[in-house]
This record gives C-alpha cells, sequence and structure tokens, in this order.
C-alpha cells in the first residue's frame, strides 16, 4: 500500500495540514525561517517543473496522435464522423456537468474557504473585462492563431492546440506514411512522457510543500478543517456520480442511438479493456486491450480501430473535460470568485479545448486544468487540493475516456457501413 502513489498523496497531504498546525508559525510568513524558504523552495520548483512540460507535452502528444492517421486516405474517409462524434461526446459530458453542478453544490452549505489567499491569484487568460460572447470568441481566436514559437514559450495553451493540430494535418496530407518525421516525432513524444513520470513520481514532496504552505497561510482551525475536507468530499461524490453516469448512462445511449448497440451487450463487449483502464488509469496503455476488444468483440473494422482508438487516446477525453469543468466551479468558489454567464461559457469552451490535449496517461490531465484555472482567475495553486483526490477520481475518469473511444469505433463503423451501402458498387 504504501508503494501506491495514491497512498503517498494522501499521507503527504494529511502530514502537510498536522505540520503546519502543530509546528507552524504564522511568524514564518513575514520572518521566514530555513525551513520554510526550503519549503517555499520546494513547492515553487514542483509547480515550474510542471508547467515546464504543459507545452511540449500537449504539442508532442496531439502531433504524435494525429500521425497515427497514417494517410490522407484515411483522413478524408474516416476523420470528418470521427471528430464530429469527439467533439459531440466531449460537449454532451462538459454540459452534463455545469448542469449538475449548479443544480446540486452541497459545498455552498459552507462559506468560501480559501477566500482569503486570493493575493496568490494568476492573471486571468481571458479579459475579465469582456462582457459579450462575441470579446471572448475574438480573444480565443487571437490566441489561437497565434506565432507557434509564440505560443510554446508563454504557455499559450490555445496557440499550442491549434498549431499541433494544423500542423499534424499537413505533416498526414503532405509525407509519406514512412517518413522519418513521424518516428522523430513519436519518440519525442515519448521522451516528454518519461520525464512526465519521474515528475509524476515526485508528486507527495510537491503536495506536502504546498499544502504545508496553503495550511500555515490560511491558519487552519478545526472548524475550517473539518468544513474543507467536506467540501473536497463532497465534490469528490458529485464528480465521480457524474462520471458514472456519463459512462453508464449517456454513452451507451448515443451507442444504442446511433448503431442499435444494446447497452448490456455492449458492456459486456467492451468490459475487458474498462477494466484494464480502470486499473491503469492510463487510456494509452488500455491501446492494445482496446483494439483487440474493437475488432473481436464489436465486428470493427482494423482500419477504423487503429484510426479511431490512437486518436481517442489523445483528444477524446469524455471524463476529463466533465471532471475539469465541475473542479473550475467548484475551486471558483473556495476562492470566492463569482463566475457571470459569459464565464461559465468560457470555461465550457476552456475545457473543451484543454481535454483535447491531455495525454493518456495517469495524472497528466493535470495540465490541461492549468487553461481552465487561468481562464477564470484562479490561482494555479489550486491544482494542489485537486491532486489530493486526483488520482482516485482519475480511475473512474479514464475508464470512461476509454469506454467513449471504443463506442466511437463503433458509430464510424456503422457510418461507413450506411455510406458504402448507399453507394453503388462499380463493376
Amino acid at each position: 500500500m504504501l508503494k501506491n502513489l495514491t497512498v503517498q498523496i494522501l499521507i503527504a497531504a494529511v502530514v502537510a495540514a498536522f505540520s503546519a498546525r502543530l509546528f507552524g508559525d504564522s511568524s514564518w510568513l513575514t520572518a521566514p525561517t530555513t525551513f520554510y524558504d526550503a519549503i517555499l523552495m520546494i513547492k515553487v520548483a514542483f509547480l515550474a517543473a510542471l508547467k515546464m512540460l504543459i507545452a511540449p507535452m500537449i504539442f508532442f502528444s496531439l502531433i504524435s496522435g494525429i500521425s497515427n492517421i497514417g494517410n490522407v486516405i484515411r483522413l478524408r474517409r474516416l476523420g470528418g464522423v470521427t471528430v464530429l462524434y469527439y467533439l459531440g461526446t466531449t460537449g454532451l459530458a462538459i454540459v452534463l456537468g455545469l448542469i449538475a453542478v449548479f443544480w446540486i453544490h452541497p459545498w455552498e452549505a459552507y462559506p468560501p474557504a480559501l477566500e482569503s489567499s486570493l493575493v496568490f491569484s494568476e492573471s486571468r487568460m481571458i479579459d475579465p473585462g469582456s462582457d459579450s460572447l462575441i470579446a471572448i470568441l475574438k480573444q480565443i481566436l487571437v490566441m489561437a492563431f497565434a506565432n507557434p514559437f509564440h505560443a510554446l514559450v508563454n504557455l499559450n495553451i490555445i496557440g499550442i492546440v491549434t498549431s499541433a493540430i494544423l500542423l499534424g494535418l499537413a505533416m498526414v496530407i503532405t509525407l509519406k506514411p514512412d517518413s522519418p518525421v513521424f518516428g522523430t516525432v513519436r519518440d519525442l513524444n515519448q521522451i516528454i512522457m518519461t520525464v512526465l513520470s519521474w515528475i509524476i513520481r515526485l508528486l507527495p514532496i510537491g503536495i506536502f510543500a504546498i499544502i504545508f504552505d496553503f495550511s500555515l497561510r490560511l491558519s487552519i482551525s478545526d472548524e475550517f478543517s473539518q468544513d474543507f475536507l467536506t467540501q473536497l468530499l463532497q465534490f469528490s461524490i458529485l464528480v465521480t456520480a457524474l462520471t458514472l453516469f456519463h459512462g453508464f448512462v449517456v454513452l451507451p445511449l448515443v451507442a444504442w442511438l446511433t448503431t442499435g448497440q444494446h447497452p448490456v451487450r455492449l458492456v459486456r463487449s467492451i468490459a475487458q479493456p474498462l477494466l484494464v483502464a480502470f486499473s491503469t488509469s492510463s487510456s494509452a496503455a488500455t491501446l492494445p486491450v482496446s483494439m483487440k476488444a474493437a475488432q473481436e468483440k464489436l465486428d470493427v473494422s482494423q482500419s477504423v480501430s487503429s484510426f479511431v482508438l490512437p486518436l481517442g487516446a489523445t483528444m477524446n477525453m469524455d471524463g476529463t473535460a466533465l471532471f475539469e469543468a465541475v473542479a473550475a466551479i467548484f475551486l471558483a468558489y473556495l476562492y470566492g470568485i463569482e463566475l457571470s454567464t459569459l464565464m461559465v461559457i468560457t470555461v465550457f469552451l476552456m475545457a473543451m479545448i484543454s481535454s483535447i490535449g491531455a495525454p493518456g496517461m495517469p495524472t497528466a490531465s493535470m495540465s490541461g486544468m492549468q487553461i481552465v484555472l487561468l481562464a477564470v482567475g484562479i490561482p494555479l495553486e489550486a491544482i494542489a487540493i485537486l491532486l489530493i483526490i486526483e488520482r482516485p477520481l482519475d480511475t473512474f475518469r479514464t475508464t470512461v475516456n476509454v469506454q467513449g473511444d471504443l463506442i466511437g469505433t463503433l458509430v464510424v463503423q456503422h457510418y461507413l457501413n450506411r455510406r458504402d451501402k448507399r453507394t453503388p458498387q462499380s463493376a
């Protein structure tokens, strides 16, 4: 148990909170000791390490995913319906999360827990003075079509995603499938994922430093501790319930309405990859099992599964998008940030965009969460709050992500079969 990363994170968070309460002194905030300076150094270094890999990770992960298309013929034949399905189900997941969170928000029975720490607040990615949807869309478009190098340097995630998609599509259209450029991109992506896995292993240390600093600054009382933990538990339960509802009701309903596949039979057919996804929390690691299930259990052709599933492991993250939308509303309340209708729409758009570039490995979706936080002015340090509970929730989230990819193969195969039947066969 002690070797489990989730257990280590939980222990680090608890020890940090109690250490700040028992041994911390509020005077350290004005006259830091060597110990507190070390804590701050670890916190800053850990957050910097997370930010360091965000840009290259999203950039090369997306290009690598798109490069799996193989050739322009497959892109024309399968690309449109696949992307439409991805965007449709991701949008449904976000809308489900936003509707539910505004109807069911038990944490509002307690006062905003972190309102006093707004001194940490970052500048908003979207101008808070925007008073119209057109103004917000204009800002998003300006950011989307920024210079790719400028976007990478300035952590403009919208621009990074846009550039990666355009470059990836251009590579598929222009280069031959056996071009060494594709291999180079995949190798670079694998190198970045390896470095990211090292940083993830340091999560307990980073969590300890951030939670210790939070606890000391907020001067946690018994009442605050109980209220905050209750709010966190309520958020976790709500996210888990919404994720399961999307996985066991919404996605099977989409499959049934579009392909006629019975929900019970569908779940039985894809049970094995779902169990692997649940245990590994990695859609990329589940890919071989998903391929086999799609071809043998769902009768999906190899050409469809080899296109839809690898692309989905990078671009189709229903559970991730739902989590990010609900988390943004939850954290906004904790920090006492009022969200207007336009800001909620911004959360929807940012959750959609950030989920596209999330790599299929444990905890890596936290990188995309930063764009949602910045959009509404929530401090990036709030990610530490989510990391306390993120790993257990990630198992359900990844399972739904993989389920969405598998149903996508079914939908695309059904579309191709219908189109082939309508198209007259040449002599």
